[in-house]
């Protein structure tokens, strides 16, 4: 079965488009936005850390980073494909999620999930599609191989790693081996001591996912990547997410995760579309 393609083709009539492309940006104006300069590396000298400040840094950084709203340019390239469009992005971690993929008219598709279920909003079409909070049912609408509490936090420019788990340093890099025999590396940056690449690579030494965040910024929060690059090599999908005026640990009402169907609006299992 063909999966849900997040380019949407589907347009929304323009009166209901831009009332939801005005709330959004009323939400966007209810906080300061990071500012969008790059941190200049060259005032911070290159050194290397040992394994439990690397460790550290990367538990303290879980510990700053818990909420993001966005717009995104989103560009991905594959075997079946290419383009870019323009998405709104809110992310709570572990377990919230809403991506809005929009047009000049407005929204086009809109996807909101948490810890019970993914729904699908397909305006155009009038085709809501409701499933479980699941891997594959991400994956349908987001490209990414991973779980939900790996994706909110992969989004807010965190390795999607057991942190508690068992890490051996080389340089400027930790690696460690999960239960399922799969291994995780992070690589920090020499000068900034924040990470700018993660890989998974499963028991046969293949990579399975990787991810380069780079153009930090400062935040009250700390240095925020701007662009993540994800890869996926066994899909052949590559993703590159470029964020424009983030706004991070923002209050998000837990309305904005959930949909509810208009009542002219046909519903559909999202299970049904298949593998």
């Amino acid at each position: 079965m063909k999966h849900l393609r997040w380019e949407g083709q589907s347009c929304l009539p323009a009166t209901d488009g831009l009332i939801l492309a005005g709330i959004f940006v009323g939400i966007l104006s209810c906080a300061p936005i990071a500012p969008q300069t790059t941190t200049g590396i060259e005032t911070v000298p290159s050194r290397s850390r040992d394994l439990g400040e690397l460790v550290h840094n990367l538990v303290q950084r879980a510990d700053q980073f818990r909420s993001l709203r966005t717009l995104a340019k989103v560009y991905y390239w594959g075997v079946d494909g290419s383009g870019g469009f323009q998405e709104a992005i809110l992310v709570h971690r572990p377990d919230r999620l809403r991506l809005e993929t929009l047009s000049h008219w407005g929204a086009t598709l809109i996807v909101t999930v948490d810890a019970d279920e993914v729904i699908g909003f397909h305006l155009r079409e009038g085709l809501f599609y409701r499933g479980r909070s699941s891997k594959e049912n991400l994956l349908r609408y987001t490209q990414i191989p991973l779980e939900l509490g790996e994706i909110t936090a992969l989004l807010l420019g965190l390795p999607p790693v057991d942190i508690q788990g068992r890490w051996q340093g080389e340089g400027n890099s930790i690696h460690g081996e999960d239960a399922g025999g799969r291994t995780e590396v992070v690589t920090f940056h020499p000068t900034l001591g924040v990470p700018v690449k993660w890989e998974r690579s499963g028991p046969d030494g293949e990579i399975e996912l990787s991810a380069i965040f780079s153009d930090f910024s400062s935040t009250p929060a700390g240095l925020f990547p701007l662009k993540i690059a994800v890869e996926a090599p066994a899909l052949e999908k590559h993703l590159e997410i470029r964020y424009q005026e983030p706004e991070v640990n923002v209050a998000l009402p837990a309305y904005l995760f959930v949909q509810q169907r208009p009542n002219h609006v046909r519903e559909v299992p999202l299970e049904s579309l298949g593998g």
